[in-house]
């Protein structure tokens, strides 16, 4: 178990650097009932920063793994007036948010996926109004995450408890700069300055399309909307505050055209969605739509995945990361997007960010959907980046730029 002061200067890293939280603004933090004491930290760091009130919504994944398991779907769709009222308050009243992401690789495994689609779509429908003011950017967001005995097994399997806990504190804390005598928040400035640069480079470029080839079978062109615009690291609200909504994050990421994907692309590492592991997967898209897809494990849940509503089957996201980065040279599998998004290039099924093209973030979603971008209620990243991945930027002249090579930027 990391000592005290390692474990403070992480929280104060996610109230301070992640979500960056205002004198007198209130945060908001949702967390596992297992984070418990990293959570009290976390509380006691955003007051230290000036926060004007710190309220907590705990969740705890083996307890909705039983209400799925005994309880009808129908009971489980009713979201209940005051859960609506909560989040509503929460916009009003311009809390910040800080969410800790420790779910259970495979917890879920044994509960029908439909009925999960069928529930997450009630609740997505309830409180859509608040995934899009955090998708929207209209406040300070974060996710973090923090290890669980249940997860740490997953990742390492042939350690006793105690160990593999201790070893993935270790592979966070390292993931997001944390050490014994370094300061996180000078260290993630820089990294910020180096993401930056990337994003500069190929908005610079203003690319018409990106084409991917790797020797696992990916032959893939996104197409990418006009006036797309290349993010990643730290953002600004659309009140001005800059805040990191991922910590660790090594991504350049935009906007795809929605009906503008066509080919096949194979994940490279696993996807833990809604507590389902589906692994070897691939899926072939035309004219933007999923038009065929296999998994080798969960194909069920991946289905649900990609017709949970009408736009699960187009992509949200492209996202750009060398193979040669910390999170991949790690190499650990972490079974959790968070990390395994940020060691490997990905696309995400689902809505689209609307800063990722120009003016987005103050556009109606009819303007947004003119734009090119993606519509949904769901958002999940899947990882395809490999050693050998090759990508090549097409321009609106039609010439051909070399992006990446065996993996990595070659700028």
């Amino acid at each position: 178990m990391p000592s005290q002061r390692m474990l403070r200067k992480y929280a104060k890293l996610a109230v301070c650097v992640g979500a960056n939280v205002r004198k007198n603004q209130p945060l908001l933090i949702s967390a596992s009932v297992e984070t418990k004491d990293f959570v009290r930290l976390c509380v006691e760091e955003a007051y230290k920063a000036g926060a004007s009130m710190v309220s907590v919504r705990w969740l705890d994944q083996m307890v909705s793994h039983t209400n799925f398991k005994y309880a009808s779907v129908e009971v489980l769709s009713e979201i209940p007036s005051y859960i609506v009222d909560q989040m509503k308050f929460y916009i009003d009243k311009g809390y910040a948010a800080i969410s800790i992401s420790a779910d259970t690789p495979g917890v879920m495994a044994d509960i029908d996926p439909l009925k999960m689609q069928k529930v997450g779509m009630a609740t997505g429908k309830a409180l859509k109004f608040y995934s899009e003011h955090m998708m929207g950017n209209r406040t300070q967001w974060c996710v973090i995450s923090v290890p669980t005995e249940g997860w740490a097994k997953k990742v390492f399997p042939n350690e006793r408890a105690s160990k593999a806990v201790d070893k993935l504190w270790d592979a966070i804390l390292s993931a997001v700069r944390v050490t014994k005598d370094n300061d996180p928040v000078k260290e993630w400035k820089a990294h910020n300055e180096i993401l930056h640069k990337h994003n500069e480079m190929l908005n610079n470029y203003n690319f018409k399309a990106l084409k991917f080839k790797n020797s696992k079978g990916t032959d893939l062109t996104v197409g990418l909307v006009k006036n797309h615009v290349w993010a990643g690291g730290n953002e600004k609200s659309t009140k001005g505050i800059v805040f990191n909504p991922n910590l660790p994050t090594e991504e350049s990421f935009t906007m795809p055209e929605k009906k503008g994907v066509n080919g096949t692309v194979f994940a490279t590492k696993p996807l833990n969605y809604n507590g389902a592991l589906i692994e070897d997967f691939w899926l072939t898209f035309k004219d933007g739509k999923v038009v065929d897809f296999d998994a080798k494990t969960s194909k069920e849940a991946l289905a649900s995945l990609v017709n949970y509503d009408d736009g699960s089957c187009y992509l949200g996201e492209v996202a750009l990361i060398s193979h040669d980065s910390p999170i991949s040279n790690s190499n650990i599998l972490f079974f959790n997007t968070l990390f395994d998004e940020n060691a490997s290039c990905h696309l995400a099924l689902g809505r689209a960010y609307p800063m990722n093209v120009k003016g987005g973030n103050s556009m109606s979603q009819e303007q947004l959907d003119a734009a090119g971008a993606n519509n949904s209620m769901t958002h999940n990243d899947f990882m395809f980046g490999s050693a050998d991945m090759n990508i090549v930027g097409i321009t609106h002249e039609g010439n051909e730029v070399v992006v990446f090579k065996n993996g990595n930027f070659v700028f």
